[in-house]
């Protein structure tokens, strides 16, 4: 499939209408499930699940899609075969979601040879956009606003400045980040939820995120995607590119999200991690 500004147009446009159906189940009472691995499950969840999968399957019949709630494909392990594939989260931030804050995504990403290349990530409360393709570069956008041109085009901070803005989770504050926080010297915090730290070194808005926990590929890939084709890089603990699809399991290992080289954040990692 060739990566043009038209297939990354519609991209948005599902991505948005998943939206649609999400908010439209967020004004409501919703009742909360619980999966196999203790994580929450809505019925906003499915929802943009389904309207997702058969979207994509309209626009590339040929292209197989491996969802977070794919489970039948999980299951059989079926997605480890595929060189290129839609891989997707329908509701990323779940807990967010539930907690009515504002601060969950739909993730929509395109793995080929391992790699993100494509990617979209759509907020439903604010209706803002972020889209990004190797090939085409970033861009955030708002409103109902498609157009992906040097207007809406965003960047990273390509010159960090003391003090430094790290993105961390609310939730998640292990001792490893603590020490890095330690080592990285005058910094300011970013909390942010769901894979929109991401977005944030995107648009110059942070400069570095430190994930030492546990994701899930379907939770970084489509955001992966938008910080690269912004200048910035996702990267495995000893530098090396966050790839897709390399394993038998579904999970990320550690890494880190950089909007720039100007500063060695790998060199001040804590050991234990290494």
């Amino acid at each position: 499939m060739q990566i043009n500004i038209k297939t990354l147009q519609s991209i948005i446009r599902i991505s948005k209408a998943a939206g649609d159906a999400i908010l439209h189940i967020y004004a409501q009472d919703f009742s909360v499930l619980e999966k196999d691995d203790t994580s929450p499950l809505t019925e906003a969840d499915l929802a943009s699940h389904h309207i997702i999968i058969d979207a994509l399957k309209a626009l590339t019949p040929d292209i197989p899609v491996l969802s977070e709630e794919s489970n039948d494909i999980l299951q059989t392990g079926e997605w480890r075969k595929w060189n290129t594939y839609w891989l997707i989260d329908p509701l990323d931030g779940t807990k967010e979601f539930v907690k009515r804050n504002g601060e969950f995504t739909v993730n929509i990403a395109l793995i080929k040879n391992n790699q993100s290349v494509l990617g979209v990530v759509h907020v439903p409360v604010s209706n803002i956009t972020y889209a990004g393709a190797k090939e085409l570069g970033s861009f955030k956008l708002d409103n109902d606003n498609t157009d992906l041109n040097i207007d809406t085009k965003i960047r990273v901070e390509q010159h960090p400045q003391v003090p430094y803005r790290i993105v961390a989770s609310r939730s998640h504050q292990s001792e490893s980040l603590k020490e890095y926080l330690q080592a990285v010297g005058e910094h300011e915090i970013v909390a942010m939820g769901s894979s929109l730290k991401f977005c944030l070194l995107a648009e110059g808005k942070a400069d570095c995120y430190p994930r030492f926990g546990l994701t899930c590929e379907w939770d970084t890939a489509a955001a992966q995607a938008v910080v690269e084709a912004a200048g910035g890089h996702v990267s495995n603990l000893d530098g090396s590119d966050l790839r897709y699809n390399t394993k038998d399991e579904i999970l990320n290992p550690f890494f880190m999200v950089t909007a720039s080289s100007d500063k060695d954040w790998f060199k001040i990692i804590p050991k234990a991690l290494l």
